[in-house]
This record gives C-alpha cells, structure tokens and sequence, in this order.
C-alpha cells in the first residue's frame, strides 16, 4: 500500500486531476447508466471489434443520441475505447459490467449514499448524520435498517454482507477451535453470523445483542433457518453507558461492530464487555482498517466509506487506522493475543483476552 508521503502529479496532471474530480458525479452517473442500459453488456458480447452506435442502439433500444453522448464521455473516462466507427469495451468497462466488489460498491453508492453526500459540510460542521434526512427520519441509520426504501436496504445488506461473508470460513474455524459452547454476538444484524455458527457448530448457543429492530429481524431469520432454539435476542442500544450486558459467554464477538461508533463510544462498549466478561473468555474483534490494506484501492474505498458513517450513519464513526483503534483495546484491559490481517476481503482479526 502507498504511504501517501508524495506528492504523485506534476502541475499538468495536477490540472487534470482536479478536472476529473470536478465531473467526477457525472463520470459516476455516466458509468451506472451505461451498466443499467445494458450498453456495457452489448459491447461485451461483441468483443475486441465493438459495435457501432447504430447498432448499439439497435440491441439496447437506447437512443442513438443517448448511445454517443454517454459512450463520448466514457471514451474520456477509459471506460471503452475507439476503432472507428465502433467503440469497444475496454478494460475499466469490463470491472464496471463483471466485478462483484465493484457493483456492491457503485449500487451502495448510488442508492446509499449519493443524494446524503450533498449534506457532507452540515455533517462535518453539526458533527450529525446531516445526509440521512434524505432517506427517512432516525438519529441514527442504525434505527432505519428495517424500513429504509426498498432499493436502498437492498444495496446496503448487499454491500455489508459482500465484504464479511468472504472472510466466513476462515474465521469460522479460528473462533471454534476451542469448541465454544456460549457465544454472544454483539452487533448481530439479520443474523447472518449466528447463522453461520450454528451451521458450523451443532452445540453452539449463539445470543445476539443488538437494537429491538434488528433483534426482530434476526430471530425471524433464525426460526426460518431452523434455529430458533439455539439463538437467542438481547435488546441493547450499546449507546446506553448504563446498559448492562449479559454474562456467561465462552466467546464475545464483534464484526464490522465498533467502526460504527466514535472513539469514546468504543473505549465505553469495551469496558462493559471487560465488565461483563468471565475472565477466561475470548473477545473477537473483525474489522477494516484501511492502514492494513495491501492495495491502495482498498484503503481509497475504506475511506470513502468512513464519508459514509460521517453523513449517513451515526455523525461521528469511521473505519479506523489500526494503531489508533489498538490504543483503545489497550485502554479498555485487553491485551491482543493474536492479530491477521489480510482475511478474505482485506479484514482483520484481532484476538483479545482480559488483561
């Protein structure tokens, strides 16, 4: 990963640069559009001799107009090339149409985040998410899961459920290494994790700690899977510093959990589970740190994310630089047993114990 202790351009690619950034919202718009119209596909399927526009038109049932305007300025974001008179996808154009990341990314980004971006200076200035307005009325994002608009839920669980599933297996096989028989899942969602456990473990009981509303939607998933009888609900607004957890776990876990609060609200949830804890338990922490990252594309997206937290979900939340966040483990009476990075999608796995 680049250590960002250069500055990359000269004044004319500067210039350029600054040119790109300034339409950057029609580029994105310009790409989504060709993606949904399907005119990324006909290029696709046409090869390295393109189509004209003509035929694009043809296939698509899009304008001619419509076909050039968008496929011109795709020519100046690299998206497809010319041999004229036919334009072909080029490589750019082949992620935006196949890669998975890259469409949970740009759908997330579109149907998420893109109308609550135009409040990032009231969010950054008020220290709230000023952006969520634009989606429905709740303090938080957190409280709104369950009734966000349709397409808007549907890009959000994709785009959470992309990056934590890839890393499953992996970390299914450290946390039961030792044959938990307990384990409490704080942050738990739709269930997806307890799932993913009591599929994996057939003795496992799995308690998940979250909202009322995501409690509701979890146990749902549960009964349906067949296991309502080995995952249970614990209603808790972690923000509540006088909210007592639970005890009686051989292992608590927290995925992609913590970023989702401020640095005080972390250094707070882990005292009480230090508190609430037998002291021979184990803590899972798996979360993104974007200083972790082996490539610089990973880091950019983590970073643009945490723009995400500042105007969407909660005002004050990010994903963290590692040593920043280990400041904090060490300040609740932890000591880190054990850290990977690098798990599936760019994760880390930090194994803590009581101090």
């Amino acid at each position: 990963m680049t250590q960002y202790q250069q500055d990359p351009f000269n004044a004319l690619e500067a210039k350029t640069e600054a040119q790109k950034l300034a339409f950057a919202p029609i580029v994105f718009h310009t790409a989504r559009t060709l993606r949904d119209l399907g005119i990324l596909a006909a290029l696709d399927d046409a090869g390295s001799e393109g189509l004209n526009a003509e035929q694009i038109s043809a296939q698509t049932g899009v304008s001619e107009y419509g076909v050039k305007v968008l496929l011109d300025m795709a020519l100046s974001a690299y998206i497809v090339t010319w041999n004229k008179p036919n334009y072909v996808l080029a490589k750019l154009g082949y992620f935006l149409l196949h890669d998975g990341m890259t469409r949970a990314n740009m759908d997330f980004t579109a149907d998420v985040c893109y109308a609550a971006m135009m409040h990032l200076t009231e969010a950054i200035e008020e220290g709230t998410p000023a952006g969520l307005k634009e989606l429905g009325d709740w303090p938080t994002i957190y409280e709104g899961l369950s009734q966000l608009p349709e397409k808007a839920k549907e890009s959000w669980f994709n785009f959470d459920h992309f990056y934590s599933d890839r890393s499953f297996p992996i970390l299914l096989e450290r946390v039961f290494a030792n044959k938990p028989k307990r384990l409490f899942d704080i942050g738990g969602n739709t269930g997806k994790w307890a799932l993913q456990c009591c599929n994996h473990d057939s003795d496992v009981e799995v308690t998940i700690i979250d909202l009322p509303q995501q409690i509701e939607m979890a146990m749902k998933n549960a009964k349906e899977n067949g296991f309502g009888e080995r995952v249970n609900g614990f209603p808790a607004n972690m923000l509540d510093k006088s909210q007592e957890l639970p005890s009686g776990a051989d292992v608590w876990w927290m995925s992609q959990f913590l970023d989702c609060f401020s640095p005080m609200e972390i250094l707070s949830i882990l005292r009480r589970v230090r508190a609430a804890m037998d002291e021979d338990a184990t803590v899972y922490i798996l979360e993104l740190f974007w200083d972790a990252q082996r490539y610089d594309a990973a880091s950019f997206s983590l970073n643009a994310t945490s723009l995400y937290f500042t105007c969407l979900a909660n005002g004050n939340s990010r994903f963290y630089r590692s040593e920043d966040f280990l400041e904090l483990v060490e300040e609740a009476g932890f000591e880190v047993a054990t850290r990977t990075d690098d798990i599936g999608l760019g994760h880390t796995l930090l194994e803590l114990k009581a101090k």
